[in-house]
C-alpha cells in the first residue's frame, strides 16, 4: 500500500488533461503562484485571528467561509483572481495523498506530543472503544441508511465506503476547535486522542472498503489480516522510530535547533515509512510517535529549550490549520462547481441535509452503545460530557481528501464518475455543515450545559486573586513612583489608565470565608490540595532545569504527582506513596548478594539505587517546602491552608527519615550527591552571567561564543563523568539501613 488509493489505478481523462494543458498555456500560470496563495492564506488567517479574537465565532469556521468565497470567486467567474487565482487552482489540484503527507504529520505530532501522558493512560480505554468498535458502529449505521434511504443503487461495498470516509473525524478539526473553546482537560484528552485514533482507523477501514469496491477479495480472513497488520503494524514502527529518537535527543547537548529538527523530521519520516514503505497506516504511526514523544522525552527539552520547542510546534500548527481549512473551504467551493449537474437538483442538497442528520444519528448511536463501557472506564463519563462527545464530530481535510481520492480513481468499471462527483459533494457538505453548525454551537452547548462556569469555589479564588492584584500593582507602583530625574506620579490617574484594576478596589476577600477549623468543605480543600500538587510538579520543572534531578528522576516525581492528582478528591495528599517502590529496595536485591554475581557489580547497581532514592526524597522534600510557602503566602493563616500544609508535612516525615538514616550510614553517598547539584548550579549561574554581560553591552559576540562555549563543555562533562562514589560493600549498603532492606 504505496498510498490511499493503493492497488487503484487513478483514472486521469484525457479530456481533462489537454484542457488543465491549454488553461496553463493560455493563463500564464506557473508553479510559483502557488506560494501567492500560500502568503495570501496566511495573511487573512491572521487578520481574523486578530479581528475574531474574543468572539464566540470559532477560528477554524472562519478559515472555512474565507476558503469558500476565494474557491467561488476563482470557479464562478471564470477566472478573476489573477496570480492569485493560478495559485489557488494549482493548490486545488494537488493529489490528496500529497496533501496528506505534507500537513497531517506535524499536525498529528502536535496534538499527541502535547497530550498528558498520565490523562493518557487513564483515557486510552474510553479512546481506544471509541476508535475501534465506535468506528465500525458508525461506518455500518452510515453506510446501512445510505443504501436503504437513498435512490443511487449503490451496491453495499460502496454505501459503506462513504460511510468509513464519513466516519472519520478529524483531528485537525477538532483538536483546533477544543483548543479555541478551552474545554476541560479530561474531556480534551478523550476527544482529542478518539479523534486521533479515530482517523487512523477510519482511514484503515476506508482503505479496505475501497480495495472490496475495486474488486479485490473480501473473504474474513483478508479483512482480518489487512486490519491487523495496518493497526499492530502501524503501532509497532512508531515504538520503535520513537525509541530510535529518544535514543538520539540523549546525545544532543543544549542544542535546541537540532532538538526541534529531530522532532519535526522524525513525524514526516514516520508517515513515509509506515505509509509508503511498510503499507500501514501512517496516521496511527505518527500517533503513536507523539505519544511515546509525550511519555519518554518531554524531560529532555528544560528551560528555555522546552519553551522554544513549544513554540515551535504552536507555530507550525498555526500555519499548518490555517493552509488546511482556507484550502478545505476551495474544495468545497470547486466541488460543488464542478457537480454543478447534481448541485442544481434540489434532491440533491435534500439527500445532503439528511445524511448530515445521519452523521449526526451515527454519533449518537456510536455514544449511546457504548456509554455503559465508557462510564466505567478511566474517568468515566456522565450526561453532559456525552453530548458534547457526540456533537464535537467534526469533519475535515482528512475526510476531503479521502473524497478526492474516490473521484480521481473513478470513471470505470468499479466506480462511475458520477458515484465519484456524489461523494465530493456529499463529503464536500458534511464537512461544510459540521464546520459550521456544530463547530459554531458547541461553545453555546457547553454554556448551556454550565461547563463553562466556574465552581464557587474558584469564583472565591478569583475574587482574592483580584484583590492581591490590586496590592501588587501598589507595590509596583512605590517601586517606580518616585525617580530623580522624571518626579513623581499620581496613583490615581495611574490606576485611570488600567481599566481592569478600576473594579479591583475594595475589601479583600477570603477566598474560603466561612470554613471552620475541623468542618472545612470538601470540594474547598480538594481545590487547594489541586494547586498544591500543581505547585509540587512546577517545582519539579524548575530542579530539572537547575540541574537539581535527572530526567529519569524527574519522570518518577511527575508521575507521582499525576497519580495523587487523581485521589485528591478521596485522600489526603499521597504523592509519596508512589515514590516509595523506587526508595526500598526490592526483594529480588537479596538474590544479588549470592555468591553467583560480582560483588562490585552488586555494588554498582545498589549505589545507582541509593542516589536515585536520595535524589527522590531530597526533590519531594524540596517541592514540598516551596510549595507550603507559596500556598502560605497566598492565603495566610486561613484553616483550609493549613489542614493541606499539614498534611504535606506528614508526608514529608519518611522522606526524612531515609536521608537522615542515609547521613548516619553513608554520609558520602549525600556528599557526592550535593556536589554534583552545587557544581551544575554554579555553572548554570556563570552561564547567566555571560548572557548578562552580552546583553548589557560589555561583552560582545566572539567574546560571548568563547566563554559560552567553555561552560557548555564543563556542563557536558559534568553530566557525562559526574562524581562518582567509591563503591561500599552491597552488604553493608542494605544491611546497615532499615529503609534499605528489601520490601
Amino acid at each position: 500500500m504505496t498510498s490511499i488509493t493503493d492497488a487503484v489505478v487513478p483514472y486521469f481523462s484525457p479530456e481533462k488533461t489537454s484542457l488543465s494543458l491549454s488553461y496553463s498555456a493560455e493563463s500564464g500560470s506557473r508553479p510559483v503562484d502557488a506560494v501567492i496563495f500560500a502568503g495570501v492564506s496566511l495573511v487573512l488567517g491572521t487578520a481574523c485571528r486578530q479581528l475574531f479574537n474574543g468572539t464566540r465565532v470559532p477560528y477554524t469556521v472562519v478559515l472555512l467561509v474565507i476558503g469558500i468565497v476565494l474557491g467561488s470567486l476563482e470557479y464562478g467567474t471564470n477566472h478573476s483572481l489573477g496570480k492569485m487565482g493560478h495559485g489557488i487552482r494549482i493548490w486545488n489540484d494537488i493529489n490528496p495523498d500529497l496533501l496528506l503527507a505534507v500537513f497531517l504529520p506535524p499536525l498529528l505530532f502536535e496534538s499527541s506530543f502535547s497530550m498528558d501522558v498520565h490523562q493518557i493512560k487513564r483515557c486510552l480505554g474510553q479512546m481506544v472503544l471509541l476508535a475501534g468498535p465506535g468506528v465500525l458502529i458508525s461506518t455500518f449505521w452510515i453506510g446501512s441508511l445510505l443504501k436503504l434511504t437513498f435512490p443511487y443503487n449503490w451496491d453495499w461495498k460502496t454505501s459503506l465506503l462513504l460511510g468509513a470516509l464519513l466516519g472519520a473525524t478529524d483531528p485537525v478539526a477538532v483538536v483546533a476547535l477544543l483548543k479555541e473553546l478551552g474545554a476541560s482537560k479530561k474531556m480534551t484528552t478523550i476527544i482529542d486522542g478518539e479523534s486521533l485514533m479515530n482517523d487512523g482507523v477510519s482511514v484503515v477501514v476506508f482503505q479496505l472498503f475501497l480495495k472490496m469496491v475495486m474488486g479485490s477479495t473480501s473473504d474474513w480472513s483478508f479483512i482480518i489480516k489487512f486490519l491487523t497488520q495496518n493497526s499492530f503494524g502501524a503501532v509497532g514502527i512508531g515504538v520503535a522510530l520513537g525509541i530510535a529518537s529518544v535514543f538520539w535527543l540523549r546525545f544532543v547537548f543544549n542544542d535546541i535547533v537540532v532538538q526541534i529538527t529531530v522532532t519535526l523530521s522524525v513525524s514526516y519520516f514516520a508517515y513515509y515509512t509506515a505509509q509508503e514503505w511498510a503499507g500501514v497506516s501512517g496516521i496511527l504511526t505518527v500517533m503513536t510517535l507523539g505519544m511515546f514523544f509525550a511519555a519518554f522525552a518531554r524531560t529532555a527539552f528544560k528551560g528555555e529549550n522546552h519553551q522554544s520547542l513549544h513554540h515551535f510546534w504552536e507555530m507550525v500548527a498555526y500555519i499548518a490549520n490555517t493552509l488546511v481549512f482556507i484550502l478545505s473551504g476551495v474544495i468545497i467551493a470547486v466541488g460543488d462547481f464542478s457537480s454543478r449537474k447534481i448541485s442544481y437538483e434540489g434532491a440533491s442538497w435534500g439527500f445532503l441535509f439528511l445524511l448530515y442528520l445521519y452523521v449526526q444519528l451515527s454519533r449518537c448511536v456510536m455514544v449511546g452503545v457504548l456509554y455503559p463501557l465508557l462510564r466505567r472506564f478511566g474517568y468515566g463519563l456522565d450526561w453532559k460530557e456525552s453530548i458534547i462527545l457526540t456533537w464535537s464530530g467534526l469533519r475535515g481535510a482528512v475526510s476531503l481528501s479521502l473524497a478526492l481520492s474516490v473521484k480521481q480513481s473513478s470513471g470505470n468499471s468499479y466506480i462511475s464518475s458520477e458515484t465519484g462527483t456524489r461523494f465530493l459533494f456529499f463529503t464536500g457538505g458534511i464537512v461544510f455543515l459540521t464546520l459550521v453548525v456544530n463547530g459554531s454551537t458547541t461553545q453555546f452547548l457547553l454554556h448551556l450545559l454550565r461547563m463553562d462556569t466556574l465552581t464557587g469555589t474558584k469564583k472565591r479564588i478569583l475574587e482574592y486573586t483580584k484583590f492581591q492584584m490590586m496590592n501588587t500593582a501598589f507595590k509596583a507602583f512605590e517601586n517606580l513612583g518616585d525617580d530623580e530625574e522624571l518626579g513623581s506620579a499620581d496613583w490615581h490617574t495611574v490606576i485611570g489608565h488600567i481599566p481592569s484594576l478600576k473594579n479591583l478596589q475594595g475589601e479583600q476577600v477570603d477566598p474560603h470565608d466561612g470554613c471552620e477549623a475541623g468542618n472545612v468543605d470538601p470540594t474547598n480543600i480538594m481545590d487547594i490540595r489541586i494547586r498544591f500538587l500543581n505547585g509540587v510538579q512546577a517545582a519539579y520543572w524548575e530542579m530539572l532545569d537547575d540541574g537539581r534531578i535527572t530526567q529519569g528522576t524527574a519522570n518518577v516525581l511527575m508521575q507521582s504527582v499525576d497519580e495523587a492528582l487523581d485521589l485528591v478528591s478521596t485522600e489526603s495528599l499521597c504523592d509519596w506513596r508512589g515514590l516509595k517502590p523506587c526508595v526500598h529496595f526490592p526483594k529480588y536485591y537479596k538474590f544479588l548478594q549470592s555468591r553467583i554475581i560480582p560483588r562490585k557489580f552488586v555494588s554498582y547497581l545498589i549505589v545507582e539505587r541509593l542516589e536515585s532514592a536520595c535524589y527522590i526524597s531530597s526533590a519531594f522534600l524540596r517541592a514540598h517546602r516551596i510549595a507550603r510557602q507559596q500556598l502560605h503566602g497566598f492565603l495566610g493563616d486561613s484553616d483550609i491552608a493549613s489542614v493541606v500544609i499539614n498534611e504535606s508535612e506528614v508526608e514529608g516525615e519518611e522522606a526524612k527519615q531515609f536521608l537522615e538514616d542515609v547521613r548516619d550510614s553513608f554520609p558520602q553517598v549525600l556528599s557526592v550527591l550535593k556536589t554534583r547539584q552545587v557544581t551544575h548550579y554554579v555553572l548554570n549561574h556563570l552561564n547567566g552571567y555571560i548572557k548578562n554581560l552580552e546583553k548589557v553591552g560589555l561583552l560582545e559576540g566572539k567574546e560571548v561564543s568563547h566563554l559560552h562555549d567553555a561552560v557548555q563543555s564543563d556542563l557536558k562533562k559534568l553530566l557525562r563523568n559526574p562524581p562518582s562514589l567509591k563503591l561500599p560493600n552491597a552488604h553493608d549498603l542494605i544491611t546497615t539501613n532499615p529503609l534499605l532492606r528489601p520490601l
